[in-house]
């Protein structure tokens, strides 16, 4: 089932919906163009009013300019059926495989934003074929990995807050959730946020997801990720702590962490943070469009990991092993494993195997 958003002051944005695997109907929308980026997302999120937001408009309108964006409502928000009672973390990895599938996505890269972090990570490791890049905004691999007395009774007051005051016409038990995620922001731009959290789910469902959310865990599998990563964090954030951010990049093998010099969970468009972000996300898609195009070059990247293809990708840009560890962050002995693994895949040996697996990359329409 699909339609098309037309006629209402944003760019075209292509509205689908599918069914997980318990057959609850999630909403999903495409925009952009570029290499494809699901977005793991976020649970305050409207894919129809997010476009007029001052506070979502500029992350939908520029990340559209350098990828072709996949993102869905999560289950019991948006668009996306409320009538839910399983918020888990294996119903979480379900619609993104239902939300991949269902847009003809055989490789991507996948970004984890706040909550987004655990199911993406689950994703990654089942599906190591398919993602091609990792990257997190705002994110965590567990969302209390080690909770002080104090963290307990913070949470017991917001699941208070909830209750009380989510459903409530006025916004003022909604502002504290607003005034953690944007402290930076204008009056304007914190009272659509304060509107978009009650039109966006109900008080159950946000009292649910919340309680089912929070115990997903998924650190043991940081170690088996051998995906290029990038972590993305705001030195500030009061939602999730930087910290998390610190942890869950030391925990990948290679992977970057930048700060974002802000205070805010989500960056907003006018913060030099912004830039920042739109320029390193944009830098670490950019070798998603030189993929190889023609079918045999096609054939042979879809049997090498994306840490494979990265190694491989700067063989040819004539690097040698060692510089290939540096750029990559990793050890020489990786670089070297990551090739012996190439050539076994591809069915080369012998001393012209570097080349021949360089050339067979390389090949090109």
């Amino acid at each position: 089932m699909a339609g098309t958003s037309r006629g209402t002051g944003q760019p075209p944005q292509e509205l689908r919906f599918c069914r997980s695997a318990d057959g609850t109907r999630i909403a999903y929308a495409r925009h952009g163009s570029g290499p494809p980026l699901v977005i793991a997302t976020c649970w305050l999120s409207h894919l129809q009013h997010d476009w007029q937001s001052p506070v979502w408009r500029h992350f939908l309108a520029d990340l559209g300019e350098i990828a072709t964006v996949v993102r869905y409502d999560e289950r019991g928000y948006g668009l996306s059926d409320w009538e839910v009672e399983n918020f888990g973390l294996e119903a979480q990895i379900a619609d993104i495989e239902a939300v991949v599938d269902d847009a003809g996505l055989d490789r991507f890269a996948l970004m984890g934003m706040s909550q987004g972090g655990p199911p993406s990570i689950a994703y990654a490791v089942r599906h190591p074929e398919r993602v091609s890049r990792l990257l997190f905004y705002g994110s965590y691999a567990a969302a209390f990995r080690d909770p002080t007395p104090d963290d307990l009774e913070l949470d017991e007051t917001f699941e208070r807050l909830i209750k009380v005051g989510w459903a409530r016409p006025d916004s003022a038990f909604r502002r504290v959730f607003t005034s953690l995620m944007i402290p930076g922001a204008t009056e304007e731009q914190m009272s659509w946020l304060d509107e978009l959290q009650r039109v966006s789910t109900s008080a159950e469902n946000a009292l649910n997801g919340r309680r089912q959310r929070k115990v997903s865990n998924v650190v043991d599998l940081l170690p088996q990720l051998d995906i290029p990563t990038l972590v993305l964090h705001s030195r500030g954030d009061r939602m999730n702590d930087f910290e998390e951010s610190r942890f869950l990049a030391s925990g990948i093998a290679g992977a970057r962490l930048v700060v974002l010099e802000s205070a805010n969970h989500i960056v907003l468009g006018d913060e030099p943070a912004w830039r920042v972000f739109i320029d390193e996300v944009g830098g670490f898609l950019a070798p998603e469009r030189r993929a190889p195009r023609t079918p045999a070059a096609a054939a042979a990247a879809s049997v090498l990991s994306a840490r494979e293809l990265d190694v491989l990708r700067l063989a040819a840009e004539g690097q040698d092993n060692a510089a290939i560890a540096r750029t990559l962050t990793l050890s020489v002995r990786t670089v070297e494993r990551h090739l012996h693994n190439t050539y076994a895949k591809l069915g080369i040996q012998g001393k012209a195997a570097r080349a021949a697996a360089v050339a067979r990359l390389l090949s090109r329409a």
